[in-house]
């Protein structure tokens, strides 16, 4: 057998089971932040996906009489697209451990697969770590470039810094996260924030009324909100909290694709490297008696952020806002 052959599907499927590739895919998307929160659409087809999205919005006007004549409007549309990117993981795992019927070896592995690849996409979302080139800029880029961060204290607040009355103007005052988001003609859908957060967010308060609220959801499991809008904690390692606490936006505004679903291939003669220069042997396949999972499938992300009827202006109209920066502890 060549060194460079791989086992085919065929030879595999008792292996790898058609559920546990559905259920990657499916993780995925359950536990990414931004796929939890932002809107995903229809499957790629090409290896980008045009949006035709409003540059310039409708004017109406009143006829002046009965014979008056009435204006014309202009509409105008800009191209904004998906580009797609691949995120790829490789898991080894011992050949050795098929030979145990009773081990639940997808049960382990999936878990591990799903992580690392949402994290990789979130952050690359978030902070375009990693990202292709031809990626938007980070979401934390574009809130800085359109004046939509919030420093910890920066909001008006009669208390000392870093108590929760402060927490509470730089999230829901006046100049604060979401109040950005709604001067510019957005409704706030949902929030992202580093689990070192909900200790603070429990001390918010509104007539002593906590503002963070932890409700039933489906399948007996507990819902945070905070101002009636869901909110997700990074537990991917997905957002800094020193950089980044919390994102508030319109998620509907930022879409997601997928090109195609998982794909897979299993590897029994490969050597595997680091990134080191010269790159170390991690694990070569055939002389441990290992095989290889990887695990690959691309996807890409948009922000078309078109104007609307509060504020037509591109440079400071924004559907997200940010709490930047580290928090007094």
């Amino acid at each position: 057998m060549p060194f460079n052959s791989v086992i085919d599907r065929d030879d595999t499927e008792a292996l790898m089971p058609e559920d546990a590739i559905r259920e990657i895919f499916d993780n995925v998307e359950q536990q990414s932040v931004v796929g939890q929160l932002a809107r995903r659409l229809r499957n790629g087809t090409r290896s980008e996906m045009r949006l035709p999205v409003f540059e310039a919005l409708p004017m109406a006007y009143f006829v002046d009489s009965d014979t008056g004549m009435k204006q014309t409007t202009s509409l105008a549309w800009q191209n904004v697209f998906i580009r797609y990117g691949e995120i790829a993981v490789i898991t080894p795992i011992p050949e050795n451990v098929f030979d145990d019927s009773e081990f639940p070896v997808w049960d382990q592995a999936v878990p591990h697969i799903t992580g690392a690849i949402n994290q990789v996409f979130d952050r690359a979302v978030f902070y375009k770590e990693g990202a292709p080139s031809n990626w938007p800029d980070s979401l934390l880029d574009q809130i800085v470039a359109h004046g939509h961060d919030v420093s910890p204290g920066e909001a008006t607040s009669p208390d000392a810094p870093g108590s929760p009355g402060e927490l509470y103007d730089d999230l829901l005052g006046v100049g604060g996260v979401l109040n950005l988001v709604e001067e510019d003609g957005y409704v706030v859908t949902g929030h992202a924030a580093h689990p070192n957060m909900k200790a603070r967010l429990r001390q918010v308060r509104s007539d002593n009324v906590p503002l963070f609220a932890n409700v039933p959801g489906e399948a007996g499991r507990n819902r945070y909100t905070l101002d009636g809008e869901p909110i997700v904690f990074a537990m991917n390692g997905s957002l800094d909290k020193d950089v980044t606490p919390l994102i508030s936006g319109d998620w509907r505004q930022l879409v997601w694709s997928v090109r195609q679903d998982v794909t897979w291939k299993m590897l029994d003669q490969a050597v595997l490297t680091d990134n080191a220069s010269p790159p170390n042997i991690i694990y070569n396949l055939p002389q441990q008696d290992m095989i290889a999972l990887r695990v690959k499938f691309r996807v890409g992300w948009a922000l078309p952020n078109p104007p609307t009827r509060l504020n037509p202006n591109d440079s400071t109209r924004f559907p997200f806002a940010a709490l930047i920066g580290s928090l007094a502890s």
